[in-house]
């Protein structure tokens, strides 16, 4: 069954840690983001395979919007 990662908050992605197909372990940081100058790493619940990432560097995302699939 696969994992959404879905955003918390309104942010900026800073930063893409995982690339699609990697695989990760339970804590692993997919991204981080940037809201009010501070730096929000989103991690995993659970190990998997990094299915398919949703978001570029750059982009400002809303809260609930899809970040990241894990399998």
């Amino acid at each position: 069954m696969a994992e959404e990662v879905h955003a918390e908050m309104v942010a900026n992605v800073a930063k893409i840690v995982v690339a699609e197909g990697e695989a990760v372990e339970a804590g692993a940081t997919l991204v981080i983001l940037e809201s009010m100058k501070m730096e929000i790493p989103v991690l995993t619940e659970g190990p998997g395979t990094v299915e398919a990432i949703r978001v570029a560097e750059g982009d400002v995302i809303q809260e609930g919007d899809l970040i990241a699939v894990i399998s």
